[in-house]
């Protein structure tokens, strides 16, 4: 299957004044396109990696080979990461959290503040964008 850019699931403009249209065209329409552009490109010719998702190919990447492993991990990684940005962004959004999640960033990271430097030192550390996710485990 060929990799392709998925559509925003709001206006180019949404999330104005935060992030304006441009910068979301931008964002969105190349840099994210060039990593679904880049993966095929990578994986062309290869049908049984052709056939797998981007979050089979990045959750198993002992399974491709070494040849292109660094680009499937980087451009697949930037596929998947930006799929996943888009939906979590919206034009009601941001602010410290509440509830819950607020009580559970307290417990491990003493505030929200704590919360902030250890997860901006994370994505510090990654290629591209510096992509760092907070994962709830439910066991």
């Amino acid at each position: 299957m060929a990799h392709t850019l998925p559509d925003l699931p709001y206006a180019l403009d949404a999330l104005e004044p935060h992030i304006d249209a441009q910068t979301m065209e931008i964002h969105h329409g190349k840099h994210h396109n060039t990593y679904v552009a880049k993966l095929n490109e990578a994986i062309a010719g290869n049908a049984e990696l052709e056939a797998k998702s981007v979050e089979e190919l990045v959750s198993n990447l002992d399974a491709v080979p070494e040849a292109i492993r660094g680009a499937v991990r980087n451009h697949g990684g930037g596929h998947a990461n930006h799929s996943l940005f888009w939906t979590v962004l919206g034009p009601n959004g941001g602010g410290e959290p509440s509830g819950a999640l607020a009580d559970a960033i307290n417990a491990e990271f003493g505030s929200f503040a704590g919360f902030q430097a250890k997860f901006e030192a994370a994505g510090a550390t990654r290629f591209g964008s510096g992509w760092a996710w907070v994962c709830v485990n439910s066991e």
